[in-house]
């Protein structure tokens, strides 16, 4: 993919088959981190995970989140391989790594371990652990090369359709245990190890992707340095220059203020990954021992519920993909409230009718939250350290998360042991997000640019 326009201070127009190029390998990556998120809590409690320390598990992807995003950020911002770019050698290395993983996570409990013994368990903590790392690595460049490559006008339809295509990707792998079941392979194992349905999932979202990194690998050519300082106003190398601390410094106001929108937001969605298959099968099939078919079969519903949300998400994000700087608050607000209503439906529903009531609604929230946030950031961002900036902001996601499971800990027995009162939870941390996104005021990189 290149651009032939004047190299000018402004970012050109793309076209829709450019943004095409640079957003649809994201779906496979969310092939990989959808598997992985919507499979830890069954994972682990299959291995015999005690569910009051159910948290700590999920403690470990936010880690390697918050430790590899920004080191991303900062050596890509200074990476130029002739040929592939300053992006995609992160993009090549995550993926090699990812696959490895995605080969191992599934047969955590087929080693011989033994049910609930330590060795598995930490066995599957470092595999989760390694599983992140090389998701993050691979995510990181596709949210690298909006703000490198598309401009501000662009910018709101280049992040949904990234997050569209994401979702595509998410049905995917949602879909694949609950599909493999229909055609008949089996959805039970012996105790202490995943069902065939779910290891053949991650063997299948292992090769989707490897297809699409190939596929963004080939098609999108990033800027050389020279034509990326022209394109953002800068001289030339000058984005290299400053360390952390006065990147930090130079951060623009959202940047914080986003950050405080997200810290509630993602204690939410950590909830949702580690209870809601415990709350489905309470509500629903009124089992709690994993063992059961009863539990598996939630675990099933699970993945359908989530493949519903992305659905939804995609639907919300055709909607969306037209706001502009007066409706993007007002879009956020409302998508956070419908996602608030659809947790205290999840919590207090006990029919699988309420539950695809509930994730549509959250659906609607779930793609407000990963677009509108980016969008309103890279805006306020000017080219120097945009991959820094994106790579410090993924700390306001995975500090939360770190939080939450931490506080999980005192909160799920304080709250009777209950997983639908852990679900309530995050519904009131959405309501929170719907005020709070009020106190973020949009600035314009761009429109400075376009005065000097």
């Amino acid at each position: 993919m290149t651009n032939t326009s004047k190299k000018t201070a402004g970012l050109p127009n793309l076209s829709a088959l450019q943004l095409f190029l640079i957003t649809f390998g994201y779906a496979g990556v969310q092939v990989a981190f959808s598997l992985q998120t919507g499979s830890m809590g069954r994972i682990f409690q299959t291995i015999g995970a005690d569910p009051n320390k159910l948290g700590f598990f999920f403690i470990l992807p936010p880690l390697a989140g918050m430790i590899v995003q920004p080191l991303i950020g900062y050596f890509s911002d200074k990476t130029w391989l002739p040929r592939i770019g300053r992006r995609m050698p992160y993009l090549i290395g995550g993926t090699l790594v990812a696959v490895i993983v995605m080969l191992l996570l599934p047969n955590t409990g087929s080693f011989g371990f033994g049910y609930g013994s330590m060795t598995a368990l930490w066995f599957g903590a470092v595999t989760v652990l390694f599983m992140d790392l090389s998701s993050n690595a691979a995510m990181q460049p596709y949210k690298m090369i909006i703000p490198d490559m598309v401009n501000e006008s662009q910018k709101d339809k280049a992040w949904t359709w990234q997050n569209i295509w994401g979702s595509v990707g998410s049905i995917v792998a949602y879909m694949f245990p609950y599909i493999l079941t229909l055609v008949g392979v089996a959805n039970v194992a012996k105790r202490g190890s995943l069902p065939p349905s779910v290891i053949i999932s991650f063997y299948i979202g292992a090769a989707i992707l490897v297809v699409a990194s190939i596929f963004t690998i080939v098609n999108v050519k990033e800027y050389n340095p020279k034509d990326f300082a022209a394109y953002h106003g800068l001289k030339e190398g000058q984005h290299n220059n400053d360390p952390i601390s006065v990147i930090l410094k130079k951060a623009p106001t959202v940047f914080w203020t986003l950050g405080l929108v997200e810290f509630f937001a993602w204690i939410a969605i950590q909830y949702m990954w580690t209870y809601s298959t415990g709350t489905l099968a309470q509500n629903i099939w009124h089992v709690s021992d994993p063992a059961t078919h009863g539990y598996q079969e939630a675990g099933n519903w699970f993945g359908v519920l989530q493949a519903l949300y992305a659905f939804v998400a995609i639907l919300w994000g055709l909607v969306i993909q037209r706001i502009n700087k007066k409706t993007r608050k007002p879009a956020f607000s409302f998508g956070m409230l419908c996602g608030g209503v659809g947790f205290i439906v999840l919590a207090l529903g006990h029919t699988q009718l309420m539950s695809l009531l509930a994730f549509a609604l959250i659906g609607i929230a779930w793609i407000s939250l990963i677009t509108i946030p980016f969008t309103i950031l890279t805006n306020a961002l000017d080219g120097q350290h945009d991959g820094m900036y994106l790579g410090l902001f993924n700390c306001f996601i995975c500090i939360p998360q770190i939080f939450a499971s931490v506080v999980s800990f005192s909160l799920f027995p304080a709250l009777g042991e209950s997983m639908p009162h852990m679900i309530m939870i995050s519904g009131i941390c959405f309501f929170i997000c719907s005020i709070l996104i009020w106190v973020v005021k949009e600035t314009s990189a761009e429109n400075q640019l376009s005065q000097l």
